[in-house]
């Protein structure tokens, strides 16, 4: 018997491995939370798809998103980003991780953690989204839009709403499983 799934990630393997053993479970580890994050701000304008098959390619170049390292990135490293082919070649995603290390290292310094910062938006636990068709889900909400912008005011860069949407999602803040999807009850 075949799973169902969430329409978006059906017929690519990597997609689908992805939303199986990923998307929309709950991540309350710092390290983890910040890759999605950076990698979700290097997908602002792009596919999913594009940055997935681009993952490890980023975690080599970037120190296996280790924070801490990129927070102290030189202009020669930023260069040596910028020539690798195997990542999104964007000057301003990557001086952007730069700032956001910088920027994630002072939440955690003020809440503890990035953990206790962003979950605090959310009482700690995931939202529960009824979505029929992954279609219905929306691009943001007023929470996005509310997490977008304190963020902004600590310093981050590209993490619009619909970004931080994004970012909710695929961490698991909210669940938008499809209510069909053999993982909705699983998160």
């Amino acid at each position: 018997m075949t799973k169902h799934r969430c329409g978006w990630c059906v017929g690519d393997p990597l997609y689908e491995a992805y939303h199986d053993q990923e998307w929309g479970v709950p991540v309350y580890d710092d390290d983890k939370l910040f890759e999605f994050l950076i990698l979700e701000t290097f997908q602002a304008g792009l596919s999913w798809i594009t940055v997935l098959r681009k993952r490890e390619n980023f975690r080599k170049a970037f120190d296996n998103f280790d924070y801490k390292k990129i927070a102290n990135y030189k202009q020669a490293k930023i260069e040596t980003l910028l020539e690798n082919e195997g990542i999104i070649r964007n000057k301003l995603k990557v001086n952007a991780t730069v700032t956001n290390a910088q920027a994630f290292m002072k939440i955690q310094d003020q809440f503890g953690s990035f953990s206790k910062y962003i979950w605090n938006f959310v009482d700690g636990k995931p939202i529960q989204n009824s979505i029929k068709n992954y279609k219905e889900a929306p691009a943001n909400t007023k929470l996005s839009d509310k997490i977008s912008k304190n963020l902004k005011k600590r310093g981050f860069k590209f993490v619009g709403t619909t970004v931080i949407y994004a970012h909710m999602q695929a961490t698991g803040m909210v669940n938008d499983h499809e209510v069909s999807c053999f993982r909705y009850n699983e998160v």
